[in-house]
């Protein structure tokens, strides 16, 4: 590749995915050019309070958008592509994805008016794409998807892998193995480093075949006496074919609900990753006609998301149709950590309301898609690299990854365990850590991009613990003298009816600390007193406002 290049660096810079489990996103950086690897999301945890989901902070990037020269997908699960609309507004670079993710992001980006924006590029498994001057080989690895994939990136700094998520089933549902002669045939060329998922790291032994999961199905469709109810991710092709298998044999009809299961099955069917008969797939709405024996629903919602179909059927808000007595439910998901206490709250109204929900813990009902130790170890076997970097998961979990990769015999002065934001340099061979730069939470929140920050949601828990009070006072401009008695509106502070004398007691406490001579100190030592009289009286901490008007 020339001389000259063996001085530049090549910097790796991880925007998501290193900390959290969710909202994956790396950058490659050599000389003026910039690769990047996924553009995922993340679930809000339960304290950020009416956050719709959280994406990358991609703040790096803005005045290097023009050095961008392509976005590569390793595939269709919305932690890798769910922010692809909020990337494609900074960033126009063209996109390579295998065929089923591309599949999923055209409908991802024709929701968002994005389409015709996009530049998608259709790669193959197996195939090698020049992108600037990194050349990026696609290699097929099992997860639960289909067509993901794991790259091989050769930078003229070294070769680095990035295995995507990946496990080693040897009997997949799509019988397409991971390809483990590429991983080898990089071991041979030298590999720089590996990026590796970090996901269950904790996880001893393998992680189980996908395949378990038919016979677990088999048992809930024999013993169901009513309809089955399945709850999944809507990018979770390969679960929708082991549903269908299972309704086909129990001659059931199956619907898919809500509009990104329906068009993902659809887009899936069409590309022939989905191998279903036409006359299995009816819509829902003939489905609701039928004997409840004859037929499955399979619809989002396995994380107790409370606007998903599963959430609202939960709590008997959902349009179509509602919960009854003879149900099964089957939740076919892992809980992501931090939605636990969702996921549960969700199973127990799905209970009281007579369904028999099956889950994780008492059924084989899912399996995770991720390595477990053993298979993190044969990777690094397999792939024998120089330096490694542990990615995707919580920063007890890269810690956990690292400690495996020293069990094996990577150095540890070898091993980086790095956060989002947290520049890694690989120069002659050697890696060192370099600055930091953003690498935060972006949340979003209707149609609110990054407008909401750590201070709003900590006032949203502010309101939420105690709720607010309104102090609306008319003052005489001339004297100084209320004219009216002041005005008291609170919300989630007391109940109304039995908070008159402590609102009486407020009104009493403002007349008498009202004094017109401090001017704009004023309001704020009213709020201040007013704070401190509640909290007194009530050892509560409500939001305090004071609104003054003169006339």
């Amino acid at each position: 590749m020339g001389k000259n290049n063996t001085d530049k660096k090549l910097r790796i810079i991880p925007l998501g995915g290193l900390g959290e489990v969710g909202k994956n996103m790396m950058a490659y950086e050599y000389g003026d050019n910039i690769l990047l690897v996924d553009t995922g999301l993340m679930f809000p945890e339960n304290d950020m309070l009416g956050i719709d989901y959280i994406i990358p902070d991609i703040a790096y990037l803005q005045d290097k958008a023009h050095l961008v020269r392509g976005i590569v997908i390793t595939h269709g699960h919305e932690d890798h592509t769910g922010a692809i609309t909020h990337v494609l507004e900074h960033i126009n670079a063209p996109i390579y994805a295998t065929p089923l993710t591309r599949g999923l992001l055209e409908v991802k980006l024709s929701r968002g008016g994005m389409i015709n924006k996009a530049q998608l590029h259709t790669v193959e498994a197996g195939e090698m794409v020049d992108i600037g001057p990194f050349q990026v080989e696609f290699f097929h690895v099992c997860h639960s998807i289909p067509d993901g994939v794991g790259l091989g990136i050769t930078t003229p700094a070294g070769l680095v892998v990035h295995s995507g998520d990946y496990k080693f089933d040897h009997t997949p549902v799509d019988n397409w193995p991971t390809d483990y002669a590429k991983l080898a045939e990089f071991s041979e060329r030298g590999v720089l480093a590996l990026l590796a998922d970090s996901t269950n790291s904790y996880r001893a032994g393998w992680t189980p075949s996908e395949r378990v999961i038919d016979s677990a199905l088999d048992d809930v469709f024999r013993a169901a006496p009513g309809r089955i109810i399945l709850a999944s991710f809507a990018s979770l092709i390969s679960r929708m074919q082991q549903v269908g298998n299972a309704a086909f044999n129990y001659r059931r009809k199956m619907a898919f609900v809500g509009t990104s299961m329906v068009e993902n099955a659809k887009i899936a069917r069409k590309m022939g990753y989905l191998d279903l008969p036409d006359e299995l797939i009816i819509p829902i709405e003939q489905a609701l006609k039928l004997p409840p024996n004859e037929v499955v629903l399979m619809c989002t919602g396995t994380q107790g998301e409370p606007t998903s179909i599963m959430g609202r059927l939960s709590t008997g808000t959902n349009r179509q149709f509602d919960i009854q007595s003879g149900d099964t439910v089957v939740l076919s998901s892992h809980p992501i950590p931090g939605n636990e206490e969702s996921v549960y709250r969700t199973i127990n109204r799905l209970f009281r309301r007579g369904a028999n929900v099956i889950y994780e813990a008492i059924a084989p009902v899912h399996v995770s898609g991720h390595a477990s130790q053993e298979e993190m170890k044969l990777l690094m076997h397999l792939v024998k690299p120089k330096h490694f970097i542990p990615i995707h998961g919580e920063l007890h979990q890269l810690h956990q990854h690292a400690k495996i990769a020293q069990q094996v015999g990577i150095p540890q002065e070898n091993i980086a365990v790095i956060e989002n934001g947290q520049v890694v340099e690989f120069q002659d061979g050697k890696m060192r850590l370099a600055e930091r730069v953003p690498g935060g939470y972006v949340f979003v929140d209707g149609a609110g991009v990054g407008d909401i920050g750590p201070s709003v949601v900590r006032e949203r828990e502010a309101l939420a613990r105690d709720g607010f009070v309104l102090v609306n006072l008319t003052v005489d401009q001339n004297t100084c003298d209320l004219r009216e008695e002041p005005e008291i509106i609170t919300r989630g502070f007391i109940y109304a009816r039995n908070g008159d004398d402590l609102l009486e007691s407020t009104r009493s406490l403002v007349k008498n600390v009202i004094d017109c001579s401090k001017n704009g100190e004023l309001q704020g030592d009213l709020e201040q007193a007013i704070k401190s009289f509640l909290f007194n009286k009530t050892r509560r901490r409500p939001m305090v406002f004071v609104t003054m008007s003169r006339s």
